[in-house]
């Protein structure tokens, strides 16, 4: 039967780098989390990206329903969950609803993408 070799006993402190900058806290997170729980679906995906294509960054709820290929109460739906997360403003105008991208809406999200 073989020997068993003791190793030297390592410093916890040498194993790892040191953190440099301070992480994200609680609070922060759960914001991000919320947000980026919002986007993660290819549908929210693909509306923010025709809004961001249309004419002054800005669609009718009727430019939608079509190239999702999705029933009007769905693309509502979506759309209702980006306006609550803060990533789409919505307008009324007469029998029509349009939708522009909040300014500055996806900045934190692009942060926290961009530092990882």
């Amino acid at each position: 039967m073989p020997t068993l070799q003791l190793l030297p006993v390592r410093d916890l402190q040498e194993c790892c780098a040191p953190i440099t900058r301070a992480p994200i806290g609680v609070a922060h997170a759960a914001s991000l989390a919320a947000s980026l729980k919002a986007l993660a679906d290819p549908a929210r995906l693909r509306i923010l990206s025709i809004v961001a294509a249309s004419e002054d960054q800005e669609t009718c709820v009727c430019n939608f329903t079509e190239p999702l290929e999705l029933s009007q109460p769905t693309v509502s739906h979506h759309l209702k969950v980006l306006v609550d997360a803060g990533f789409l403003a919505r307008e009324k105008r007469g029998t029509w609803a349009y939708y522009r991208i909040v300014p500055g809406s996806l900045d934190a999200v692009a942060g926290l993408i961009a530092t990882v």
